[in-house]
């Protein structure tokens, strides 16, 4: 068995250093975020996928991240158990506001790297008459062989729902142009491809309905999070919806495939990383609630989905 997981880690960054007046703003936006807090946050990460090994007896060959601020947190990260080092980086700064950006740690002993760049997208800023350009997170491509066998891997962490969802447009636009890519290399290449993110939308919203279809209605992609997500199985969750932003989606070449065969997919709620407080029992335990200080994993679940290992 084989597993491929993604995990929005919320706010992974090196700790802020000393601000020389109080009220001065931090690097990280966070409170307090000091060196004590940044261990227990990578602590709390590692566990995660320790935790998953042990109901699984594997680790993730892929790991798709979000929210992660430059390579040294990566560093940091895969020197722990239990990836001790054997983990590789893919990791690009993108010109993200915020500073945080997509990732994919990969199990060297198991997959070999051939190529990978990041998808930039730029939104011109009409609406304020600046001039100006709006710029969000990149998608990560990457180009791996696992086993003689290549799969295409793109990590999205598309713009969030706020203020009406103003950033709508911008998610349709990005899922258009990564479909577009999707459906060439499953057409013209013939060769896999994984979609995984947090999509700031529900499977069965418009847009990752739509991405799993090519131009003739034929559906040539599968994504099996749409029936967790009409079983109520949440990675998220805003005031009292459940969401399952995060997904991952593959090509239908992966449902028979004689080297990676889709088993399942599953959302990771262990209840060791789930919230301590009864009133949000069943959530995510998460590092920050606003700017009180939690100390818990994320305010994310990570998915993964179970492959079959035949050869």
């Amino acid at each position: 068995m084989e597993l491929f997981s993604f995990y929005n880690v919320e706010n992974l960054f090196l700790p802020d250093p000393k601000p020389v007046h109080k009220l001065d703003p931090t690097k990280s936006g966070l409170r307090n975020w000091d060196e004590r807090r940044y261990n227990n946050k990578l602590f709390k990460i590692s566990h995660v996928f320790q935790l998953m090994k042990e109901e699984n007896e594997v680790l993730p060959f892929i790991i798709g991240l979000s929210e992660v601020s430059g390579r040294k947190v990566l560093e940091d990260l895969v020197e722990m158990d239990p990836f001790n080092s054997e983990y590789g980086i893919v990791h690009y700064n993108s010109m993200d506001e915020r500073k945080v950006d997509v990732a994919m740690l990969y199990d060297k002993n198991k997959v070999e790297v051939i190529d990978s760049e990041t998808i930039t997208f730029f939104f011109e800023i009409t609406y304020k008459n600046t001039g100006n350009y709006d710029t969000t997170r990149d998608v990560l491509f990457s180009k791996i062989k696992y086993k003689g066998e290549i799969i295409n891997v793109f990590i999205a962490h598309l713009p969030s729902k706020r203020e009406k969802d103003i950033n709508k447009p911008k998610r349709t636009f990005i899922l258009n142009e990564i479909r577009q890519r999707i459906m060439k290399i499953v057409g013209d290449d013939n060769e896999h491809v994984i979609l995984c993110g947090d999509f700031n939308e529900n499977p069965d919203d418009e847009n990752l309905v739509q991405i799993l279809y090519d131009n003739d209605h034929e559906k040539v992609l599968m994504n099996p999070f749409q029936e967790l997500f009409s079983t109520r199985n949440y990675s998220t969750f805003h005031y009292k919806s459940g969401l399952l932003y995060d997904q991952i989606i593959m090509s239908r070449s992966l449902l028979d495939n004689k080297t990676l065969a889709f088993q399942e997919a599953c959302v990771f709620n262990s209840e060791k990383i789930s919230s301590r407080t009864r009133n949000f029992e069943g959530r995510p335990f998460r590092t920050y609630a606003g700017t009180r200080y939690l100390g818990g994993y994320s305010d994310h679940f990570p998915v993964f989905v179970k492959f079959k290992s035949l050869s």
